[in-house]
């Protein structure tokens, strides 16, 4: 091909090839630091590769979730705080893993943006690693894609795609299994999550604060660092307790909040039945709430109101697995018990 001096590059077409290769120059040593058993997370080649047998499965089912941040992500494009949000990607995604029984094994990224900002995305990846790391998960590759035309020059939008594993016999929800009175352990949450945050940027506007003003519900932080708390991630915690088959079922508090997601893993013919004053939900539920004027069905239909996980088990089997529960750090709380549906 010869050459044409006046030729049009792609970097004057607004993508720069050489910025993406900085990138995957910066962001392998997080990968490599999310090794784990089963895993060859090396950057680079066209797919990865994963061993069930390493990583102790004999008859095991694979499971996929795939998720976002949602518009969590404006918040942390207007301020400049990336971090974070990769965690919450990570947990969006591996917390719905374990709804299923399932271990998270790997995981995958796909960042996209109108201009590759080298740093914002180091460090969204940076929390991405994060939270493999405190979910035992191997971040295995990703995709970086840079759209002018389809983002603005400083906006990017997050997917991440996460693989898992369950032994046939320990898939949740074990629904055959459910009975009146069984027990709702709820694990608290770091805060909103990622979810609610349309609502959120509404509350904040209409409160006058601007996102560098201190938060009114956490004491020593900006309340664009409060509201960017990360989603917590479960993991570690909670998977000895599906692998012992402590667990009936379990849901993640996502988007629909107490109201749309418990039903996702309890039986036909039973509901929960909550006791409201069990648990003390985290300030910035109260500010939320009390700024924006929002009642308590919409609060409970869109927020996680302070509960992360919820769990279903025998109530014999309670008090160890909030023992449990505990001492691997977790708030665990019993939140309310299953009950027959009125006729």
């Amino acid at each position: 091909m010869s050459d044409r001096p006046n030729g049009l590059t792609y970097a004057q077409a607004g993508v720069d090839i050489d910025a993406g290769n900085a990138l995957v120059e910066r962001i392998k040593p997080l990968a490599r630091s999310t090794a784990r058993p089963g895993s060859t997370p090396a950057l680079g080649g066209f797919g990865a590769l994963f061993d069930l047998k390493a990583a102790g499965y004999d008859d095991p089912l694979l499971v996929t979730t795939t998720d976002g941040v949602g518009t969590k992500l404006k918040l942390a494009i207007e301020t400049g705080r990336h971090g974070a949000v990769g965690v919450d990607l990570v947990a969006m995604c591996v917390n719905d893993l374990l709804a299923q029984g399932a271990e998270p094994l790997l995981f995958l990224d796909y960042y996209a943006s109108g201009r590759l900002e080298v740093d914002a995305a180091a460090a969204v990846i940076a929390g991405i690693a994060e939270g493999c790391r405190q979910a035992n998960c191997a971040l295995v590759g990703g995709e970086t894609a840079e759209m002018p035309g389809m983002y603005a020059a400083n906006d990017y939008d997050l997917a991440g795609f996460c693989v898992g594993a369950v032994d046939r016999d320990k898939v949740l929800p074990r629904l055959a299994d459910q009975r009146a009175g069984d027990l709702l352990i709820g694990l608290a949450s770091s805060g909103p999550h990622s979810n609610g945050y349309s609502l959120i940027r509404r509350i904040v506007q209409r409160s006058g604060l601007g996102w560098e003003a201190p938060a009114p519900f956490a004491p020593g932080q900006a309340l664009a660092e409060a509201l960017l708390t990360p989603t917590r991630i479960y993991v570690r915690a909670v998977l000895p307790e599906l692998q012992a088959g402590r667990v009936k079922g379990l849901a993640h508090i996502t988007g629909g909040g107490l109201v749309e997601n418990p039903p996702r893993a309890i039986a036909e013919g039973l509901v929960p039945r909550f006791d409201w004053r069990a648990w003390e939900p985290a300030p910035v539920f109260d500010w939320l709430q009390r700024t924006g004027g929002v009642a308590d069905v919409e609060m409970r239909r869109t927020f996680n109101c302070g509960v992360g996980l919820m769990l279903i088990v025998d109530p014999q089997d309670m008090p160890l697995v909030l023992a449990n529960l505990t001492a691997a750090g977790e708030d665990a709380f019993v939140m309310g018990e299953l009950a027959e549906r009125s006729p």
